[in-house]
């Protein structure tokens, strides 16, 4: 997966446009959303199978379901271990519930170091660290 964070709306206009017959082909292109969304595997897969219906139901379905999530979900899928800004009502809300004591957030830190000690050594996965430090990041907000 590249470093960019994924639109659900580019993402959403591929998968459309996968259910777009094209003369010249005899069938369709679809797939390009799975490129785009870091899963060339699956990509492949439409692609071979664009001369039958399935990729193209599967790409009108998968178009639906992109514009149909929220952003925080599209990203929970598609854009993970990315970074991504908060909105300002979500910082704004945090900072007025946030009850966490300068210690605690002193320690959470320095779990979160240790985190990425151990993930940078390989003693856990990439998966692992960012479970685990979201899991750290909720007992501050």
């Amino acid at each position: 997966m590249s470093s960019k964070p994924k639109d659900r709306k580019v993402a959403a206009v591929l998968a459309f446009a996968g259910a777009i017959p094209i003369p010249i082909l005899n069938g369709t292109v679809s797939g390009l959303h799975k490129f785009y969304l870091g899963q060339p595997r699956w990509g492949m897969v439409y692609l071979l199978l664009g001369l039958t219906p399935i990729p193209t139901v599967a790409s009108l379905i998968e178009g639906a379901w992109y514009l149909f999530q929220d952003s925080e979900e599209f990203d929970q899928n598609f854009n993970r271990g990315l970074p991504s800004s908060p909105s300002p009502t979500a910082v704004a809300k945090s900072m007025a519930t946030s009850k966490v004591t300068a210690i605690q957030v002193g320690a959470i830190a320095d779990a979160l170091r240790e985190l990425d000690r151990l993930r940078q050594e390989g003693l856990i996965s990439e998966y692992e660290f960012e479970q685990k430090r979201r899991q750290l990041l909720d007992q501050v907000g």
